[in-house]
């Protein structure tokens, strides 16, 4: 009789996962600067700009600017890209997600084009991005995203984009 492996705890999957979403964030000092935080559900990541009153750009609104909107939407497909290429890999232990921003030959998606649509003013408080993978190549990606305020169904922006996704870099180049 072949006794099968006992599985891991959840709780130990979790941190696992917790810790390697922690290193693609971190890696990322603009995303500190604009008080982008990350939450996960299962493999789902929400981004979550957190209100600061540096973020408005029409103080007789007020308004969010609108270069952090963008910016809040294309680190949120960015993330997401990158969390659905190296998750995998930091699970089945080819990568530590400690070291991912200090080893030189990982490389991230790389924006090709990136398009905004700005459907009403953001309001002065947190805003809240999903992004939707809608193909992940080797090579490419296309992203499309959308935030939203207070009701997802009713977003303020959304945004596609096209991204170029990580080759692996030899040591020696």
């Amino acid at each position: 009789m072949m006794s099968r492996p006992r599985p891991e705890a959840m709780q130990l999957i979790e941190q696992r996962r917790d810790a390697a979403l922690k290193a693609i964030v971190d890696g990322v000092p603009y995303i500190q600067f604009l008080g982008i935080e990350f939450g996960r559900r299962g493999n789902e990541l929400t981004g979550v700009l957190n209100f600061d009153q540096k973020l408005i750009g029409n103080p007789m609104l007020p308004a969010l600017h609108g270069g952090v909107t963008a910016a809040f939407l294309e680190v949120t497909a960015v993330i997401t890209l990158s969390w659905e290429y190296f998750f995998p890999r930091i699970e089945n232990g080819e990568l530590d997600a400690s070291t991912v921003f200090q080893d030189e030959t990982i490389m991230f998606p790389k924006t090709v084009d990136f398009t905004v649509d700005y459907l009403r003013s953001g309001l002065p408080r947190d805003a809240y991005a999903r992004a939707f993978v809608r193909r992940l190549g080797r090579r490419y990606a296309s992203v499309r995203v959308e935030a939203w305020q207070d009701n997802h169904q009713r977003p303020f922006a959304q945004a596609s984009g096209h991204f170029l996704m990580p080759q692996s870099k030899s040591k020696a180049e």
